[in-house]
């Protein structure tokens, strides 16, 4: 077709012009012949190209459905099992995390109003798709490659299916199960039908699985109580029933509860007026699973599994054999000695004990309180550490060159720039007017120490704390530092010295384990491993370890307590 048009383009010019003027009656005819042929051109590769795509579409189609077809639906979910929690052993159990709490009802006795917030929070087109949502899967799949980011696009029914008939394995071939039984079980089930049995199998935190427990172990109520506000809370619950249980971190649990009353009025399944005036309602105190100290270590577990893609509902059905690092002998000793302690004392007075090996970062033993899950637990509360964070601070002046043997003032009090005019006392007004710097790190002499800091400089000792494995902030706030009201907000004064800015426990045993591994630091972990029942490996703990001081001054900061081994003085 395209040499025909050439032709007829040729001889009409030949025709039409005399031989003088040949030349330019070609070139002007020529020109919309040449597009002709281009557009031609174009149409012809379009065509070509369309063909090529719908062949690839067409044996992609046939091959998902295929692969759909192939997929058989159970008759019967998968049974929830129970995990079993072992000493670092392996074999003495530590605690036992599972299937405890669960009684079905009917999807009439849920309010509307808490199935909108679930829909709103979980599917919101729930009702008008087969089982996935394209939309879903491509956004999240964007998002994947645009942004680096891990974006799950699970539906209501995908998260039925995953928890009533799959592992929670985390590869695609899982995924692709799971989206063709979705389209599958959609044929087998309503929607209704399905929703309920959503609502009365997920898990919702505190041992809680389905709505009805839900509603009891959050806010003491049947399920057909339940009010908006409080329907919305347990709605926020599900995508992480860890982080957004209002008892572990009420402000992200608040900042979802929000989200998911917006999207209700956003979705017209919620008056704005009543959402504008919605209160957070009052939740009920967590009821531990496995009271006592190591009710504990049951959470740390459980939030150290999460990280790694093993979230509560897997850890709670899948029956999984987890070993941690926490040594028998060593909690039970940890336990009692901290017991023999607080017996005497005052009932206000509170202990926490950490113990880690310096060379692999595993916590041998924990205690954080009596009480268990739900409750406070203070080796992660940040308190003002004193004087034990003096030794980072000679830490920072050996690494700058500033001898064990140089002298200090050591007298008390004294005055320093830096305190606006309050003198400075040692402990029991100790003096020491020439002092070596050894001599006042074993007596924990405040105002030699204030002065070094002074030297050095109170944020290096800081970034050092910080290598060493104290957290830069502690929820929003920056740690470490001056807080508002204080002299100097988002500073750190040479106060560092003296211990005045809050750290944790936990952390506090991290840093001092980083100078006893002779300044290598090893990330503290509480999980050795987890396996399924078939002896699938799902985690494994591989810590990361970095040198952050040098062997040499991580020695001479510990030598101070051969020093006072030598002297026979004992540490307050």
């Amino acid at each position: 077709m395209l040499k025909r048009l050439m032709t007829t383009c040729l001889t009409s010019t030949r025709l039409v012009f005399p031989a003088p003027t040949f030349a330019p009656a070609v070139n002007k005819i020529g020109g919309p012949c040449r597009e002709k042929s281009v557009r031609l051109r174009i149409r012809v590769r379009w065509r070509r190209l369309m063909l090529v795509v719908f062949l690839v579409l067409a044996v992609a189609v046939g091959s998902a459905a295929f692969f759909v077809a192939s997929v058989p639906l159970p008759n019967d979910p998968v049974v929830p099992q129970a995990s079993e929690l072992y000493y670092s052993d392996g074999r003495t159990v530590l605690a036992r995390v599972g299937v405890d709490n669960r009684t079905d009802v009917r999807l009439a006795q849920v309010p509307v109003h808490v199935r909108h917030a679930v829909l709103a929070a979980e599917d919101h087109g729930f009702y008008d798709h087969y089982g996935i949502s394209t939309r879903g899967v491509a956004r999240a799949a964007w998002s994947n490659v645009s942004s680096d980011s891990s974006q799950g696009a699970s539906t209501i029914t995908q998260q039925y299916v995953r928890n009533a008939y799959l592992t929670q394995e985390r590869n695609l071939g899982r995924k692709a199960k799971e989206m063709a039984l979705a389209l599958k079980i959609e044929h087998r089930y309503t929607k209704d039908e399905l929703l309920s049995r959503y609502l009365n199998t997920i898990y919702f935190g505190r041992g809680a699985y389905g709505i009805q427990a839900a509603a009891q172990a959050y806010f003491g109520v049947t399920v057909d109580r339940l009010t908006l506000e409080q329907g919305a809370v347990l709605a926020a619950v599900i995508k992480d029933p860890w982080n957004f249980d209002p008892a572990v971190d009420g402000e992200q649990a608040r900042q979802r509860w929000r989200w998911v009353l917006a999207g209700m009025a956003e979705l017209g399944w919620a008056d704005r007026r009543a959402v504008a005036a919605a209160r957070y309602p009052e939740i009920q105190s967590r009821t531990p699973a496995n009271a006592g100290p190591l009710g504990l270590i049951v959470d740390i577990v459980e939030g150290e599994l999460s990280r790694q893609g093993i979230v509560p509902q897997i850890l709670r059905t899948a029956g999984l054999r987890v070993v941690t690092t926490v040594d028998k002998d060593a909690e039970d000793a940890a336990i009692a000695a901290v017991r023999a302690t607080l017996r005497d004392q005052p009932a206000g007075l509170r202990a926490a004990l950490v113990a880690i090996e310096p060379d692999t970062g595993a916590v041998r033993a924990y205690y954080g309180g009596d009480q268990g899950p739900g409750y406070f637990d203070d080796a992660t509360a940040v308190r003002p550490p004193a004087s034990t964070f003096k030794p980072f601070v000679l830490a920072e002046a050996l690494r700058q060159g500033i001898s064990y043997q140089s002298r200090w003032d050591g007298s008390s009090p004294r005055l320093f720039p830096g305190r606006l005019g309050v003198p400075l006392y040692n402990r029991d007004d100790l003096q020491c007017p020439d002092c070596g710097l050894d001599e006042a790190m074993v007596l924990s002499l405040n105002t030699p120490f204030y002065a070094v800091a002074e030297r050095v400089g109170a944020a290096r000792i800081r970034q050092l704390a910080i290598d060493l494995g104290v957290p830069p902030t502690y929820g929003k706030e920056t740690s470490l530092v001056d807080q508002q009201g204080d002299p100097r907000p988002g500073q750190t004064r040479p106060d560092i010295a003296l211990g005045r800015y809050p750290v944790a426990p936990v952390d506090l045993a991290s840093a001092y384990a980083t100078l006893a591994a002779g300044g290598t630091r090893v990330d503290r972990h509480v999980v050795q491993s987890a396996k399924s029942p078939d002896g699938t490996q799902w985690y494994r703990a591989l810590p990361n370890r970095r040198q952050v001081l040098t062997p040499q001054v991580a020695a001479d900061v510990t030598r101070w307590k051969s020093f006072m081994a030598a002297h026979k003085i004992t540490a307050e």
